[in-house]
Protein backbone atom coordinates (compact mmCIF):
# COMPACT_ATOMS: atom_id res chain seq x y z
CA UNK A 1 0.00 0.00 0.00
CA UNK A 2 1.12 3.58 -0.62
CA UNK A 3 2.34 4.93 2.70
CA UNK A 4 2.31 8.44 4.13
CA UNK A 5 5.08 9.48 6.50
CA UNK A 6 4.30 12.32 8.90
CA UNK A 7 7.69 13.70 9.90
CA UNK A 8 7.66 15.65 13.16
CA UNK A 9 4.68 13.59 14.36
CA UNK A 10 5.67 14.10 17.99
CA UNK A 11 5.14 17.87 17.73
CA UNK A 12 1.91 19.73 18.44
CA UNK A 13 0.58 20.04 14.88
CA UNK A 14 2.31 16.93 13.57
CA UNK A 15 0.61 14.79 16.19
CA UNK A 16 -2.84 16.10 15.23
CA UNK A 17 -2.04 15.67 11.52
CA UNK A 18 -1.06 12.05 12.18
CA UNK A 19 -4.29 11.50 14.11
CA UNK A 20 -6.30 13.01 11.25
CA UNK A 21 -4.49 10.83 8.70
CA UNK A 22 -5.10 7.74 10.84
CA UNK A 23 -8.79 8.61 11.20
CA UNK A 24 -9.01 8.90 7.40
CA UNK A 25 -7.60 5.37 7.07
CA UNK A 26 -4.32 6.39 5.43
CA UNK A 27 -1.43 3.89 5.68
CA UNK A 28 0.73 5.77 8.14
CA UNK A 29 4.39 5.90 9.16
CA UNK A 30 5.51 8.24 11.96
CA UNK A 31 8.90 9.91 11.58
CA UNK A 32 11.02 12.17 13.74
CA UNK A 33 13.91 12.44 16.17
CA UNK A 34 12.08 12.04 19.49
CA UNK A 35 11.91 8.32 20.24
CA UNK A 36 9.69 8.15 23.32
CA UNK A 37 6.74 10.28 22.09
CA UNK A 38 6.86 8.63 18.66
CA UNK A 39 6.71 5.17 20.19
CA UNK A 40 3.83 6.24 22.41
CA UNK A 41 1.88 7.77 19.50
CA UNK A 42 2.67 4.80 17.26
CA UNK A 43 1.33 2.39 19.87
CA UNK A 44 -1.86 4.42 20.16
CA UNK A 45 -2.40 4.67 16.39
CA UNK A 46 -1.02 1.27 15.48
CA UNK A 47 1.51 2.93 13.17
CA UNK A 48 5.10 2.15 12.27
CA UNK A 49 7.77 4.48 13.72
CA UNK A 50 11.08 5.52 12.18
CA UNK A 51 13.47 7.48 14.36
CA UNK A 52 15.95 9.58 12.39
CA UNK A 53 17.37 13.08 12.17
CA UNK A 54 18.01 15.12 9.07
CA UNK A 55 21.77 15.53 9.20
CA UNK A 56 22.46 12.14 7.57
CA UNK A 57 21.18 11.91 3.99
CA UNK A 58 21.62 8.13 3.90
CA UNK A 59 19.46 7.74 7.00
CA UNK A 60 16.72 9.87 5.42
CA UNK A 61 16.85 7.84 2.20
CA UNK A 62 16.61 4.58 4.17
CA UNK A 63 13.61 5.88 6.11
CA UNK A 64 11.79 6.86 2.91
CA UNK A 65 12.42 3.62 1.04
CA UNK A 66 8.79 2.41 0.93
CA UNK A 67 7.07 5.78 1.44
CA UNK A 68 4.89 7.35 -1.27
CA UNK A 69 4.57 10.83 0.28
CA UNK A 70 6.12 12.62 3.25
CA UNK A 71 4.30 15.36 5.18
CA UNK A 72 6.85 17.52 6.98
CA UNK A 73 5.42 19.00 10.20
CA UNK A 74 8.80 19.69 11.84
CA UNK A 75 9.75 23.34 12.07
CA UNK A 76 11.66 25.53 11.83
CA UNK A 77 11.47 24.70 8.14
CA UNK A 78 14.67 26.61 7.49
CA UNK A 79 16.27 23.54 9.12
CA UNK A 80 14.06 20.73 7.83
CA UNK A 81 12.64 21.64 4.41
CA UNK A 82 15.83 21.39 2.37
CA UNK A 83 17.10 17.99 3.56
CA UNK A 84 13.62 16.47 3.22
CA UNK A 85 12.87 18.07 -0.16
CA UNK A 86 16.19 16.91 -1.58
CA UNK A 87 15.73 13.43 -0.12
CA UNK A 88 12.21 13.26 -1.57
CA UNK A 89 13.57 14.07 -5.03
CA UNK A 90 16.33 11.45 -4.68
CA UNK A 91 13.88 8.84 -3.45
CA UNK A 92 10.96 9.57 -5.77
CA UNK A 93 8.72 10.55 -2.84
CA UNK A 94 6.17 13.38 -2.99
CA UNK A 95 6.82 16.16 -0.46
CA UNK A 96 4.24 18.15 1.51
CA UNK A 97 4.62 20.50 4.46
CA UNK A 98 2.79 23.14 6.49
CA UNK A 99 5.48 25.83 6.36
CA UNK A 100 4.69 29.53 6.70
CA UNK A 101 8.29 30.55 5.97
CA UNK A 102 9.04 32.24 2.65
CA UNK A 103 12.41 30.55 2.22
CA UNK A 104 10.74 27.13 1.96
CA UNK A 105 8.84 28.34 -1.09
CA UNK A 106 11.89 29.92 -2.65
CA UNK A 107 13.61 26.57 -2.19
CA UNK A 108 10.69 24.81 -3.90
CA UNK A 109 11.06 27.23 -6.83
CA UNK A 110 14.78 26.46 -6.97
CA UNK A 111 14.16 22.69 -6.94
CA UNK A 112 11.16 22.80 -9.31
CA UNK A 113 13.06 21.53 -12.34
CA UNK A 114 14.79 18.71 -10.47
CA UNK A 115 11.52 17.63 -8.90
CA UNK A 116 9.71 17.65 -12.23
CA UNK A 117 12.47 15.60 -13.86
CA UNK A 118 12.20 13.06 -11.02
CA UNK A 119 8.39 12.93 -11.23
CA UNK A 120 8.17 14.27 -7.67
CA UNK A 121 5.74 16.89 -6.40
CA UNK A 122 6.78 19.60 -3.96
CA UNK A 123 3.69 20.93 -2.15
CA UNK A 124 4.76 23.26 0.67
CA UNK A 125 1.87 24.85 2.52
CA UNK A 126 -0.48 21.89 2.00
CA UNK A 127 -2.33 23.09 5.10
CA UNK A 128 -2.51 26.39 6.96
CA UNK A 129 -2.64 29.95 5.75
CA UNK A 130 -1.22 29.17 2.30
CA UNK A 131 -4.18 26.89 1.57
CA UNK A 132 -6.64 29.41 3.07
CA UNK A 133 -5.35 32.50 1.28
CA UNK A 134 -4.61 30.78 -2.01
CA UNK A 135 -8.16 29.44 -2.27
CA UNK A 136 -9.67 32.79 -1.27
CA UNK A 137 -7.59 34.67 -3.84
CA UNK A 138 -8.36 32.14 -6.56
CA UNK A 139 -12.09 32.38 -5.83
CA UNK A 140 -12.17 36.19 -5.86
CA UNK A 141 -10.02 36.43 -8.99
CA UNK A 142 -12.77 34.74 -11.04
CA UNK A 143 -15.15 37.59 -10.22
CA UNK A 144 -13.40 40.14 -12.45
CA UNK A 145 -11.85 40.21 -15.91
CA UNK A 146 -8.09 40.57 -16.25
CA UNK A 147 -7.20 40.65 -12.53
CA UNK A 148 -4.05 42.68 -11.98
CA UNK A 149 -3.44 42.95 -8.23
CA UNK A 150 -4.12 40.98 -5.05
CA UNK A 151 -4.16 42.58 -1.60
CA UNK A 152 -4.87 39.88 0.98
CA UNK A 153 -4.88 39.78 4.78
CA UNK A 154 -4.99 37.05 7.41
CA UNK A 155 -6.60 37.52 10.82
CA UNK A 156 -4.66 35.47 13.38
CA UNK A 157 -6.58 34.95 16.63
CA UNK A 158 -5.68 33.26 19.90
CA UNK A 159 -2.24 32.05 20.91
CA UNK A 160 0.65 30.41 19.06
CA UNK A 161 2.06 26.98 19.67
CA UNK A 162 5.55 26.83 21.14
CA UNK A 163 7.00 25.47 17.90
CA UNK A 164 5.34 28.14 15.74
CA UNK A 165 6.54 30.93 18.03
CA UNK A 166 10.13 29.69 17.90
CA UNK A 167 9.99 29.31 14.11
CA UNK A 168 8.52 32.80 13.72
CA UNK A 169 11.19 34.34 15.93
CA UNK A 170 13.92 32.82 13.77
CA UNK A 171 12.32 33.97 10.53
CA UNK A 172 11.68 37.64 11.17
CA UNK A 173 12.49 39.67 8.07
CA UNK A 174 13.71 43.25 8.33
CA UNK A 175 12.13 44.10 5.00
CA UNK A 176 8.61 43.62 3.67
CA UNK A 177 8.42 41.78 0.37
CA UNK A 178 5.67 41.92 -2.24
CA UNK A 179 5.20 40.53 -5.73
CA UNK A 180 5.41 43.35 -8.27
CA UNK A 181 5.23 42.72 -12.00
CA UNK A 182 5.85 39.06 -11.27
CA UNK A 183 9.04 39.68 -9.28
CA UNK A 184 9.58 39.52 -5.52
CA UNK A 185 10.44 43.09 -4.53
CA UNK A 186 11.16 44.95 -1.32
CA UNK A 187 8.68 47.65 -0.31
CA UNK A 188 8.75 50.23 2.49
CA UNK A 189 8.17 48.80 5.97
CA UNK A 190 5.20 49.97 8.00
CA UNK A 191 2.63 49.89 5.20
CA UNK A 192 -0.94 49.41 6.44
CA UNK A 193 -4.34 48.86 4.82
CA UNK A 194 -7.93 48.41 5.94
CA UNK A 195 -9.70 45.07 5.59
CA UNK A 196 -13.12 43.88 6.69
CA UNK A 197 -13.18 40.42 8.29
CA UNK A 198 -16.93 40.58 8.73
CA UNK A 199 -17.29 43.09 11.56
CA UNK A 200 -16.15 46.34 9.99
CA UNK A 201 -12.81 47.67 8.83
CA UNK A 202 -9.69 47.08 10.90
CA UNK A 203 -6.11 48.15 10.16
CA UNK A 204 -3.70 45.45 9.00
CA UNK A 205 0.06 45.76 8.70
CA UNK A 206 2.11 44.70 5.73
CA UNK A 207 4.13 41.50 6.26
CA UNK A 208 6.03 39.03 4.13
CA UNK A 209 3.93 35.90 3.75
CA UNK A 210 4.75 33.01 1.38
CA UNK A 211 1.51 33.81 -0.44
CA UNK A 212 3.38 36.44 -2.47
CA UNK A 213 4.90 33.41 -4.20
CA UNK A 214 2.06 30.89 -4.11
CA UNK A 215 -0.79 33.22 -5.11
CA UNK A 216 1.24 34.64 -7.97
CA UNK A 217 2.06 31.12 -9.08
CA UNK A 218 -1.48 29.72 -8.89
CA UNK A 219 -3.36 32.73 -10.33
CA UNK A 220 -0.81 34.34 -12.64
CA UNK A 221 -1.65 37.74 -11.12
CA UNK A 222 1.55 39.84 -11.24
CA UNK A 223 1.08 42.02 -8.12
CA UNK A 224 0.49 40.49 -4.67
CA UNK A 225 0.60 42.21 -1.27
CA UNK A 226 0.11 40.38 2.04
CA UNK A 227 -1.08 41.77 5.37
CA UNK A 228 -1.76 40.57 8.90
CA UNK A 229 -4.18 41.46 11.67
CA UNK A 230 -3.50 40.01 15.11
CA UNK A 231 -5.84 39.62 18.08
CA UNK A 232 -5.16 37.83 21.33
CA UNK A 233 -1.71 36.56 22.28
CA UNK A 234 -0.70 35.48 18.78
CA UNK A 235 2.87 36.80 19.04
CA UNK A 236 4.13 36.15 22.58
CA UNK A 237 7.25 37.65 24.11
CA UNK A 238 9.74 36.37 26.67
CA UNK A 239 11.06 32.83 26.94
CA UNK A 240 9.38 31.07 24.02
CA UNK A 241 10.59 27.65 25.16
CA UNK A 242 8.42 28.04 28.26
CA UNK A 243 5.21 28.38 26.23
CA UNK A 244 2.58 25.62 26.32
CA UNK A 245 2.68 22.98 23.58
CA UNK A 246 -0.18 24.81 21.86
CA UNK A 247 -3.71 26.16 22.34
CA UNK A 248 -6.14 23.70 23.89
CA UNK A 249 -9.47 22.72 22.37
CA UNK A 250 -11.42 25.42 24.21
CA UNK A 251 -9.08 28.18 23.04
CA UNK A 252 -9.17 26.93 19.45
CA UNK A 253 -12.96 26.82 19.58
CA UNK A 254 -13.09 30.42 20.85
CA UNK A 255 -10.73 31.88 18.23
CA UNK A 256 -11.72 31.39 14.61
CA UNK A 257 -9.52 32.65 11.77
CA UNK A 258 -10.56 34.90 8.91
CA UNK A 259 -8.98 36.18 5.73
CA UNK A 260 -9.99 39.04 3.43
CA UNK A 261 -8.95 39.83 -0.11
CA UNK A 262 -9.29 42.63 -2.65
CA UNK A 263 -8.66 41.76 -6.31
CA UNK A 264 -8.16 44.78 -8.57
CA UNK A 265 -8.86 44.31 -12.27
CA UNK A 266 -7.20 46.13 -15.16
CA UNK A 267 -10.29 48.36 -15.51
CA UNK A 268 -10.19 49.34 -11.83
CA UNK A 269 -13.03 47.09 -10.67
CA UNK A 270 -12.36 45.62 -7.23
CA UNK A 271 -13.72 42.26 -6.07
CA UNK A 272 -13.65 41.70 -2.32
CA UNK A 273 -14.26 38.40 -0.58
CA UNK A 274 -13.81 37.02 2.93
CA UNK A 275 -13.06 33.58 4.30
CA UNK A 276 -14.14 32.39 7.74
CA UNK A 277 -12.82 29.15 9.20
CA UNK A 278 -11.85 27.29 12.33
CA UNK A 279 -8.76 28.19 14.31
CA UNK A 280 -5.56 27.80 12.33
CA UNK A 281 -4.29 25.04 14.63
CA UNK A 282 -7.41 23.04 13.77
CA UNK A 283 -7.49 23.91 10.06
CA UNK A 284 -3.81 23.20 9.37
CA UNK A 285 -3.61 19.50 10.34
CA UNK A 286 -7.03 18.80 8.87
CA UNK A 287 -6.11 20.39 5.53
CA UNK A 288 -2.68 18.74 5.48
CA UNK A 289 -4.17 15.30 6.12
CA UNK A 290 -6.81 15.89 3.43
CA UNK A 291 -4.12 16.98 0.96
CA UNK A 292 -1.98 13.95 1.79
CA UNK A 293 -4.95 11.63 1.27
CA UNK A 294 -5.58 13.13 -2.14
CA UNK A 295 -1.94 12.72 -3.11
CA UNK A 296 -1.96 9.06 -2.04
CA UNK A 297 -5.10 8.64 -4.16
CA UNK A 298 -3.19 9.87 -7.23
CA UNK A 299 -3.98 13.61 -7.23
CA UNK A 300 -0.54 15.12 -7.83
CA UNK A 301 1.60 16.83 -10.46
CA UNK A 302 5.38 16.80 -10.63
CA UNK A 303 7.28 19.94 -9.67
CA UNK A 304 6.45 22.82 -7.33
CA UNK A 305 2.69 23.06 -6.82
CA UNK A 306 0.34 25.05 -4.60
CA UNK A 307 -2.78 23.75 -2.81
CA UNK A 308 -5.14 26.04 -4.72
CA UNK A 309 -3.39 25.37 -8.02
CA UNK A 310 -3.45 21.60 -7.54
CA UNK A 311 -6.78 21.00 -5.85
CA UNK A 312 -8.70 24.07 -7.05
CA UNK A 313 -9.96 27.16 -5.25
CA UNK A 314 -12.70 25.18 -3.54
CA UNK A 315 -10.20 23.12 -1.52
CA UNK A 316 -10.35 25.26 1.64
CA UNK A 317 -14.13 24.98 1.78
CA UNK A 318 -13.83 21.18 2.09
CA UNK A 319 -12.12 21.65 5.46
CA UNK A 320 -14.38 21.79 8.55
CA UNK A 321 -16.97 24.57 8.18
CA UNK A 322 -14.86 26.96 6.12
CA UNK A 323 -16.95 29.41 4.09
CA UNK A 324 -16.19 32.17 1.59
CA UNK A 325 -18.41 35.26 1.33
CA UNK A 326 -18.45 37.82 -1.49
CA UNK A 327 -18.92 41.56 -1.08
CA UNK A 328 -20.50 43.57 -3.91
CA UNK A 329 -18.14 44.55 -6.71
CA UNK A 330 -16.70 48.06 -6.47
CA UNK A 331 -16.60 49.61 -9.92
CA UNK A 332 -15.30 52.95 -8.64
CA UNK A 333 -11.70 52.02 -9.23
CA UNK A 334 -10.36 53.04 -5.81
CA UNK A 335 -7.30 50.79 -5.74
CA UNK A 336 -6.43 51.79 -2.17
CA UNK A 337 -9.76 50.79 -0.62
CA UNK A 338 -9.03 47.22 0.45
CA UNK A 339 -11.95 46.70 2.78
CA UNK A 340 -15.51 45.74 1.94
CA UNK A 341 -18.91 45.86 3.59
CA UNK A 342 -21.23 42.91 3.30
Amino acid sequence: MQKLMVYGASGYTGRVAAEQAHAAGLPLVLGGRSRAPLIQLGDRLGADRRIFGLSDSDAIDDALVDVFAVLNCAGPYMDTAEPLMRAAIRSGVHYLDIAAEVDSYRLAEELDGAAEAAGVMLLPGSGGSVAMLGCLAGHAATRVKRPRKVAIALHVAGSMSRGSAISASRNLLAETLVLQDGQVTQCPAGETALFDFGHGEVPCFGVTLPDIITIGRSTGIPDVETYLHVSGNAFPEGDLTALPDGPDAAEREANRYQAAVAITAADGTIARSMLDTVNGYSFTPMAAAEAAGRVLAGEFRAGFQTPAGLFGSGFAETIADTRIFDFPLDRGGDDHATSGQA
